[in-house]
Parts: structure tokens; C-alpha cells; sequence
């Protein structure tokens, strides 16, 4: 009886992997440019106000990316964050990402700020880098998010990079849909 039930167990667990879709899709692309442009996309159950919120403020962000985020939502503004929960914003391991331009709830455009923690190869090229993320309500209480990393080259070492950037990014993209699905307190805000 007892390996029965354990077989039903595992069947049980394939079923549900096998059964579950590839929410986040990630492409590189070089087809239109000799950089490469790396494309992620996906769609939440989520109303397209709480997935706005949670790209840009402080609670959206700490809620499925990084224990500690400071935003400054403007033109020109940034994006601050860490993923060391026993750090601060400002010390060596904070991230500062600018916000170059953005329409609510539509499109935002950002740029990280290279530094001493990104490969030397990236450090030349810094002004290169930009994020350019959409927003898209497809359907009534659905978004569709679509993200492009432009300015990396089309060479080994950041073919390389993007072997750790892609399941990186997956892996953030799949706690925000998580975050968002899932969490009520998102859905009212």
C-alpha cells in the first residue's frame, strides 16, 4: 500500500511539471541589428495597475524582486535596489538603474549603471545598455509585459552572459507573476 501511494505521489508531481506552460519566453535576437537584443515577454492574470506598481515603487519591488529598493519615479528619476537584505541603498552592492523615460502603464525605458560588480568586458560599452519594457492589458484583468535588453554585442562573451542573464531573468520574472497571481494585497492597489 505504501508504494502504491508513493507511486501515485510521483505521478501525481510529472503530471503537474509536465502540465505546466513556460510562462516566460526568451529570445536573442540579432536578426534586425549586429547587436544582440535579448527578448523576454509574458502575460499575468493580473489588472495592468498592479503590475505597473509593482515595475515601479518601493512596495512593488520588495515584494518579488529584492529585499531592499528605493524609486524615484520621474524622468531622469532611478530605480535602486539590493538583493542583501543586511546591506543598504548606497553601499557597494546596490544596484542604480535610471529611469530614462517612461509613459504609466505603457512602455518605461532604463539603464543600469555599470559597476565594479559587472564583467570589465561590459564597463567600455556601459552607455550601450537600456531596458526597454511594454506594458499591454490584453483582456479584461490580464497584462502582457515584453522586455528588450539591447546594446549587448554579438560576440562570445556576451553570448557567455547571456547563459546566466536568461535563467536569471526568468527566475525574477517567474516571482513576479507569482507575486502578482497570488498576492491579494497587489490586486488593490
Amino acid at each position: 500500500m505504501k508504494n502504491i501511494l508513493i507511486i501515485l505521489f510521483v505521478v501525481f508531481l510529472t503530471s503537474l511539471t509536465f502540465g505546466q506552460e513556460k510562462r516566460v519566453v526568451s529570445i536573442i535576437d540579432s536578426t534586425k541589428t549586429p547587436e544582440l537584443v535579448l527578448i523576454q515577454e509574458f502575460t499575468v492574470n493580473s489588472p495592468i495597475d498592479s503590475v505597473w506598481n509593482a515595475y515601479t515603487t518601493k512596495k512593488g519591488w520588495e515584494s518579488w524582486a529584492v529585499p531592499l529598493a528605493e524609486i524615484d519615479l520621474k524622468v531622469g528619476g532611478f530605480i535602486k535596489t539590493n538583493y542583501n537584505k543586511a546591506g543598504k541603498i548606497g553601499d557597494s552592492t546596490t544596484i542604480v538603474t535610471h529611469i530614462i523615460n517612461y509613459v504609466p502603464k505603457k512602455l518605461i525605458t532604463l539603464q543600469a549603471e555599470i559597476t565594479d560588480n559587472f564583467p570589465e568586458f561590459m564597463k567600455k560599452e556601459a552607455k550601450d545598455f537600456y531596458n526597454v519594457i511594454y506594458f499591454d492589458e490584453t483582456e479584461k484583468g490580464k497584462t502582457s509585459v515584453k522586455s528588450y535588453g539591447i546594446g549587448y554585442k554579438n560576440n562570445p562573451k556576451y553570448l557567455s552572459l547571456m547563459e546566466y542573464f536568461i535563467p536569471a531573468n526568468e527566475k525574477l520574472l517567474m516571482n513576479l507573476i507569482l507575486y502578482l497571481e497570488t498576492d491579494t494585497n497587489s490586486k488593490k492597489e
